[in-house]
């Protein structure tokens, strides 16, 4: 399933634990600057050959955002 991928990297990048992310998880939270959300986009795009544009990547503020773009795409 897409989120557990998405969740799965995301927890690698930011050094978590699964229970830390959710869908309603902010890159707030997992205190994400831009440059950690452009590796992580690029990361993304790999795995699940997807592209992300910037006015994308603008628009997420949660991990729910993420998946659901992924799932559209």
């Amino acid at each position: 399933m897409i989120f557990e991928r998405v969740q799965k990297m995301i927890c690698e990048q930011f050094d978590l634990e699964p229970e830390q992310v959710t869908l309603a998880t902010t890159m707030e939270d997992v205190n994400a600057d831009s440059l950690d959300i452009y590796d992580l986009a690029q990361s993304l795009e790999s795995a699940f050959d997807v592209e992300f544009h910037e006015e994308d990547m603008e628009e997420f503020k949660t991990v729910g955002d993420i998946v659901r773009f992924i799932e559209n795409n």
